[in-house]
């Protein structure tokens, strides 16, 4: 345990990937935070591009993340755009970020480690396949695919796995 940030309240499993020890998160929402006051969106888009697209944390780790900096008196609520709840550190929180900053500057520089190991082709990647499933699922759900159009959709999909492997 570094200090009282740590803990293992409000975090799941122990390490994310090899970016995170369990803890981590806290320190790198409370540096976010620390540096402007951002909602959840924000911060999730902020790892994800620190990170090259390689992590990217959800809703549902991100909320009780603040809830918890939030109780422990590290943040507070503030007005945002668009009616989103922000958060911003407050001068206790900033506290706990100096009194640990060797440790947030060594999350930071896995974070850009991972960075620059991250061609940013994966997410892309990843987008771009998921896309494809969804585009294929709605079609199918909307019905009426007649014999011929299955075939098509077929052509069209083993066209582009050969494009990809000859690329």
């Amino acid at each position: 345990m570094r200090d009282h940030l740590r803990g293992g309240r409000g975090e799941r499993g122990g390490r994310i990937g090899r970016l995170l020890e369990h803890g981590d998160l806290r320190f790198l929402v409370l540096a976010l935070l620390a540096e402007k006051p951002r909602h959840g969106y924000d911060v999730m888009r902020e790892l994800e591009e620190r990170t090259g697209g390689a992590y990217r944390p959800s809703p549902g780790v991100i909320y009780p993340t603040f809830s918890l900096l939030e109780d422990e008196g590290f943040v507070v609520p503030v007005a945002a755009e668009g009616g989103r709840k922000a958060y911003e550190a407050t001068p206790a929180g900033k506290e706990a970020l100096e009194a640990n900053r060797a440790a947030v500057d060594a999350i930071f520089a896995r974070l850009d480690e991972a960075a620059e190991h991250s061609s940013g082709a994966r997410p892309k990647l990843q987008r771009a396949m998921q896309n494809l499933g969804v585009a294929l699922r709605l079609r199918m759900q909307r019905g009426g695919v007649t014999e011929d159009q299955v075939d098509a959709i077929a052509g069209i999909i083993d066209e582009a796995a050969a494009r990809i492997e000859r690329t």
